[in-house]
């Protein structure tokens, strides 16, 4: 019998080694291809599992085949660090040739890391991980083995220095490529990109083994975004035929798309889209990535907006217009929970465990809704099925909707994923929003196009917008919540909708509970529900709109973001400007009311302690405010202005410059300074590691890629994704993860899963395991809550059993 890499679980079939680093190399070279580094990628796959050419690893399978009830320890037989060893061996010698010596280092580490996340080349204890992985001392006669066997049965040895050295010089290309980017800031993103490319192809390849498959089905977007294009002028042409085509908002809606379909001729590049609410901008955006996809050979289109309460709102628009179900990918969060997987376990059998890692999540549909979180931790966070969708972040469009929001730890990490993307990865970056940002003031700047802006003469574009009129009360008075509510059934007597936005969850809870006390129909939306549910909720809700109804919201930020709504009254409590002219834009959304009112107030009960972005926000917002009562001329005139916001964002990052480097206190660095800081910085591991062993790292690269992706998270604290059993069709999605599933069915059934989930911080998933409101399915990988744990009318419930926990919202 030869080596073997898998075993089939349906008909036994043997998968042999160099069968299975053939189809990985042939993968990884398509994708490298994207970026000029196919044989960078290629030289992954083919090492890959070379250590699996050994007696030890065939024996681990053959006793797991024939005693399946007690199996050896999953990962028991090490066969990633082989193919890393060699590298090293060959090409990281004495005498360092720079070139193949980083292709050692860059490769090496995809392939020793590749079932679990990249190893550190220097970690905060001066220790090298991955020098210690690499010169590991492996069995010698094994060892030998594996490398005889690779060179017979694979490639031989001078085929593989050929090979590697067609590899070396495509990195030398890539590093020689002009950019404002740091050599370790390209090197970052290489290694990180390789990686990608490596788990993907790997996992790919064994899928498709596993499904009897040979080669993937592949969509033609090219044509997939002709017939998209055709079906949205159509969509566009029909407005021409309605009674009020021709006024003189909707014919400026209607110029402004026609401005992104020319502007999607120009070539791709870091570009604004600033349409103000109201105006169009999800099919004007829509309009110019499928022409500039088509013109430019782009193979996706992602949205990546800052909630998930607005992915389910969009897709179903782009839905419905593109008349497609199938090739529109609403991706919330990972379903499943394997960040922290440090094993071997993929290969060999397929188990439970290994369908999920198998399970289709990529990222390689035509169109892709997403949020800024699951973007972010795709470049930076812990996890292989995070880093597995980043190669295909290129070659695509990305529409950033409303990216104001971006967080303001994260902005410098942010502004380099976007510069990479424009200079190596081929793709089209969209920023998009009523409220620019200021992301090119920052000291790691975004390097935006010259004549960034798609809409011409903005100033005179808001003020044709212009909808509702900001109303200061914040100045001048404080309200509590009993003010408030007052308030509030005085706006009612003279309008039939109000939105109330708050910043903290305290004042919101003590707000619903009195408002209660009003007999009008009373709503909330919540993160604590999922997006199936808040689709519903928000369904309710436009029902009492269209049809004038008497009706109030309550919400914190989540609502303000996007979400398609009207009212003919919104409440703001004082935040930033973008927040205040978010909360704006759902205000007679459609101008058909004439101008009317949004509030903007001072709630003294708010405790912003730990909120300091917002706090911070609140203040220039008020310094503003102030400002313009003192003279109405100042900053353009009104709140909303370009001038206004441009001042708002330059304070707001210079008072928080600090933080946008994402600061690591623990550790005395910052997030920039592990990925890419220079080994003569003075700030660098490498300055620390010198001084303290008395020379240098014998590596090109010094960073810590792992200890940064240990401590990355968007928001403060880390969640963990849990299905929820709402209505018919979720509770049967979670009946039907029972382990028996296809890789083909739980792909599909993990996919429906965006739609029934939801996050839970820590100390809320502590507090359902104490109350027994949690189930564990799939070896517990994948979580889901005890139907007693999910309200159906307010969705989470902690105490699993049934009420209604106002504090979750």
């Amino acid at each position: 019998m030869g080596y073997i890499a898998h075993i089939r679980e349906s008909d036994g079939k043997i998968q042999t080694v160099e069968d299975h680093l053939s189809g990985v190399q042939a993968l990884a070279e398509v994708y490298g291809e994207k970026i000029g580094v196919k044989h960078v990628t290629g030289l992954a796959g083919l090492l890959h599992d070379m250590g699996k050419y050994t007696n030890e690893f065939r024996t681990y399978l053959l006793e797991a085949v024939n005693n399946p009830d007690a199996p050896p320890k999953r990962g028991s037989v090490d066969h990633s660090t082989a193919g890393g060893k060699l590298l090293h061996i060959l090409f990281h010698t004495e005498k360092l040739s720079m070139y193949p010596a980083l292709l050692a280092e860059i490769v090496g580490n995809a392939i020793i890391s590749h079932h679990s996340y990249l190893h550190d080349y220097l970690c905060s204890k001066l220790e090298s991980p991955y020098l210690k992985r690499v010169e590991k001392a492996l069995d010698i006669q094994e060892f030998e083995r594996s490398k005889r066997c690779f060179f017979e049965l694979v490639m031989s040895e001078a085929e593989l220095e050929v090979y590697a050295a067609k590899a070396a010089k495509e990195l030398e290309i890539y590093l020689d490529k002009p950019s404002s980017a740091t050599i370790e800031c390209k090197l970052m993103f290489l290694t990180k990109f390789v990686f990608s490319a490596l788990i993907d192809a790997d996992r790919t390849d064994t899928r498709l083994f596993e499904e009897n498959k040979t080669v993937e089905s592949q969509q033609d977007s090219m044509a997939l975004f002709e017939t998209y294009y055709e079906k949205l002028m159509k969509e566009i042409n029909a407005y021409q035929s309605r009674e009020d085509a021709q006024t003189p908002i909707n014919l400026l809606r209607r110029d402004m798309s026609d401005q992104c379909d020319a502007f999607a001729e120009k070539p791709s590049g870091i570009y604004t889209l600033s349409i103000p609410t109201g105006g169009g901008k999800t099919l004007a955006s829509l309009r110019y990535a499928l022409k500039h996809a088509r013109l430019y050979g782009k193979k996706r289109i992602i949205y990546v907006v800052p909630f998930t309460t607005i992915i389910e709102q969009n897709a179903r628009d782009v839905r419905r217009i593109l008349d497609d179900d199938v090739h529109i990918l609403e991706h919330h969060s990972n379903v499943v929970n394997d960040a922290d997987d440090e094993d071997e376990e993929i290969d060999g059998l397929i188990n439970t465990r290994q369908k999920l890692k198998l399970a289709k999540d990529n990222w390689d549909s035509p169109i892709i809704f997403t949020t800024m979180v699951q973007f972010l931790n795709t470049f930076y966070a812990k996890g292989s099925r995070n880093i597995r969708r980043l190669h295909n972040v290129t070659e695509s469009v990305l529409i950033f909707d409303e990216v104001q929001k971006v967080p303001v730890s994260c902005v410098s990490l942010f502004n380099q994923a976007l510069n990479y993307l424009k200079m190596y990865g081929e793709s089209s970056l969209i920023l998009c929003t009523a409220t620019q940002p200021a992301l090119d003031y920052v000291e790691r700047k975004l390097d935006m196009n010259a004549d960034a802006e798609m809409i011409r003469n903005l100033d005179s574009v808001i003020d044709a917008f212009k909808r509702v009129e900001i109303v200061d009360k914040a100045t001048d008075e404080k309200f509590d919540t009993d003010k408030l509510v007052d308030f509030i059934s005085t706006r009612l007597s003279d309008v039939q909708s109000v939105l109330i936005i708050l910043n903290t969850k305290t004042v919101v809870k003590s707000l619903y509970q009195k408002l209660k006390e009003i007999e009008v129909p009373l709503y909330h939306l919540s993160t604590s529900m999922c997006a199936a549910h808040r689709n519903a909720i928000l369904a309710k809700v436009r029902k009492h709109l269209d049809d004038n109804e008497k009706v109030i919201c309550i919400s914190t930020q989540l609502i303000e973001a996007g979400v398609d709504v009207s009212f003919d009254c919104v409440i703001r409590s004082l935040a930033g400007l973008d927040s205040i002219a978010q909360a704006a834009g759902r205000c007679n959304r459609h101008g058909k009311r004439g101008i009317q009112q949004v509030f903007v107030i001072d709630h003294v009960e708010e405790n912003l302690k730990y909120l300091r972005d917002i706090e911070q926000g609140k203040e220039i917002s008020r310094r503003i405010l102030v400002d313009l009562k003192r003279d109405r001329n100042e900053h353009g005139g009104h709140l909303l202005s370009v001038q206004a916001m441009e001042k708002y964002f330059k304070e707001f990052y210079e008072n928080l410059k600090t933080k946008l480097n994402y600061p690591l206190p623990k550790l005395s660095k910052d997030m920039i300074n592990l990925l890419t800081s220079e080994k003569k910085g003075k700030d660098s591991l490498h300055q620390d590691y010198k001084h303290n062993k008395g020379m240098n790292l014998p590596l090109f690269i010094a960073n810590s890629y792992r200890t940064a992706a240990e401590n990355f998270k968007v928001i403060d604290d880390l969640t963990s994704t849990v299905l929820v059993p709402y209505e018919d069709e979720g509770k049967e999605l979670i009946a039907q993860l029972n382990g028996q599933e296809t890789i083909e069915d739980l792909s599909r059934l993990l996919r429906k899963g965006q739609q029934y989930s939801i996050n839970l911080f820590p100390h809320e998933r502590e507090q359902l395991i104490r109350n027994d409101g949690l189930v564990y399915l799939l070896d517990g990988k994948v979580l889901a809550l005890m139907e007693t744990a999910y309200h159906k009318e307010y969705g989470l419930d902690l105490d699993n059993n049934g009420n209604f926990d106002l504090s979750m919202f």
